[in-house]
């Protein structure tokens, strides 16, 4: 047997033991009782020190160098070799010690921050977050010099593989100078216009379920290979073969959750969309965080915010809820799902001020990273960036800097992920849409099959096989171009009746 091919036994191996942990913990945030958390905790550590043994095992390295000179590998094969070392340089760049105590660190400051954030108090959760971030620093630079980039690059790459924050100031300064300008001009345009007609409730919640697996079913959702089901925080998890998402309800508005079933449902159909032949190897998986991102975006932001979805859906949500009056008509509910207001909170941001919220927060923790700026100047120059993006003053901090459990959770690097998700997310869909003059006319039937056989056929399938901005560039023939993102804002909020 070949180095090559024991290396693919070894890696499938661990993605068996992944998937055994992504049931094990959509089950623990869906279904598992109470009284079960300890033994669970158990299970999932076991899994996960075995699937780390199996990754940093002492003859990898050795293995790997020989797949190296094997000449007679496939695009697929090397591919999925380049996978397989960068996973082994990523588990294997941090000291056991460091990676202990980082995992220490972060369980004590995520349990501070859940009392620190509805108290407002910083200062509380200040000693905590300086020993993640002096944690994540120490981190940063192991695996900068194991991956040969920059200290922040290199937390990033575990999102976004080879992520460059050259390309990513060019493009988020771009939006910076955007922004704002057309923030007020979107504003300004929404005050001319009538009013919004509330939708009256109760909206029960079966209902709202059976309609969820309604327009999960008409995006493409194989409900063979995969289950809805109810969470605290919505998200997307689960198997290879088994592909599991959640959402929550409010029985006094169904639109939120609507979204929620369908921008999970893009992430879904990425998983359910992989190229078969590569299940079970690196290769196989999702080309990062900023392309995953896209897909949720491009089903709910793209297609199922657009004109053309709420033309097919609206009477679909009439007849479900026995909706009666023009609040139901799709005019209303266009502008409804395409209301602007600045906020203080991420998730609850639209469409337009979401990039605002993330720009903030990129630009912090990069700061924070490099050493150029403290823990102690955070709230303040948080509340700098609120003000000049939103014009907005932050009251205090559980409204600032304390709303987001990444950092104290030690995901330092993924912010950036949201916003090149959307800026690619709008690229695809008018790529799509240029591709496939059926892609609009479908939509607004409820047939996404044009939609879904444009995403399979140039994204889902190719899975790890190329870099994402190649890949993105083969679908779209250009690399990420905030123009297009900023074209569709325009369109969407400035031109359209």
């Amino acid at each position: 047997m070949s180095a090559y091919q024991t290396l693919e036994r070894r890696f499938a191996r661990i993605a068996a033991i992944s998937d055994a942990l992504g049931i094990l913990q959509w089950d623990t945030e869906t279904l598992m009782p109470p009284g079960a958390a300890d033994g669970r905790a158990e299970q999932l550590a076991t899994l996960k020190v075995i699937s780390h043994e199996l990754l940093t095992d002492d003859d990898n390295a050795d293995l790997l160098a020989d797949a190296e000179h094997q000449t007679d590998l496939s695009d697929w094969q090397a591919a999925n070799l380049h996978e397989m070392h960068r996973a082994y340089l990523h588990a294997t760049a941090v000291p056991t010690d460091l990676v202990e105590a980082n995992s220490r660190a972060v369980s004590r400051c995520e349990m501070v921050w859940r009392d620190a954030r509805p108290a407002g108090d910083f200062a509380m959760l200040l000693p905590s977050l300086s020993e993640v971030l002096n944690l994540q620093r120490q981190i940063a630079d192991a695996k900068a010099e194991a991956l040969g980039c920059q200290p922040y690059e290199a937390l990033l790459d575990t999102y976004e593989p080879s992520g460059n924050t050259d390309t990513i100031d060019r493009l988020f300064a771009d939006l910076r100078g955007f922004l704002p300008g057309f923030l007020a001009q979107v504003l300004e345009r929404q005050a001319r216009r009538p009013d919004l007609l509330p939708l009256q409730g109760p909206f029960p919640v079966e209902t709202q379920r059976a309609l969820g697996v309604r327009m999960m079913q008409a995006v493409g959702f194989d409900f063979s290979r995969g289950r809805l089901d109810i969470s605290l925080h919505p998200f997307c998890g689960g198997a290879t073969h088994d592909v599991r998402l959640t959402t929550r309800y409010d029985e006094a508005d169904f639109t939120k959750a609507l979204m929620g079933v369908l921008h999970e449902t893009g992430h879904a159909i990425y998983e359910q969309g992989r190229p078969a032949e590569w299940l079970g190897q690196p290769v196989s998986e999702a080309r990062g965080m900023s392309l995953h991102e896209s897909q949720s975006l491009l089903i709910e932001m793209q297609a199922c915010r657009s004109r053309a979805f709420l033309e097919f859906a609206a009477p679909v949500m009439r007849e479900s809820f026995g909706g009666t009056g023009p609040a139901w008509e799709a005019d209303n509910l266009y502008r409804l799902y395409t209301r602007v207001e600045p906020g203080f909170i991420r998730v609850d941001a639209d469409e337009v001020t979401y990039p605002a919220h993330i720009l903030i927060r990129y630009e912090l923790e990069k700061a924070l990273i490099a050493g150029d700026m403290t823990l102690n100047d955070l709230p303040g120059a948080w509340n700098d960036g609120m003000r000049d993006l939103l014009g907005l003053k932050v009251p205090n901090d559980r409204l600032g800097c304390l709303q987001d459990i990444h950092w104290p959770g030690g995901a330092w690097g993924y912010f950036p992920t949201y916003t090149l998700g959307a800026m690619t997310a709008a690229q695809l869909f008018d790529a799509a849409c240029r591709a496939d003059d059926a892609v609009l006319p479908g939509i607004a039937k409820g047939d996404f099959s044009p939609l879904l056989g444009w995403l399979r056929t140039n994204i889902h399938a190719k899975g790890s096989l190329l870099p994402a901005d190649e890949l993105l560039k083969q679908a779209t023939g250009r690399p990420l171009d905030a123009g297009v993102y900023q074209q569709h804002l325009r369109r969407r909020y400035l031109e359209e009746a």
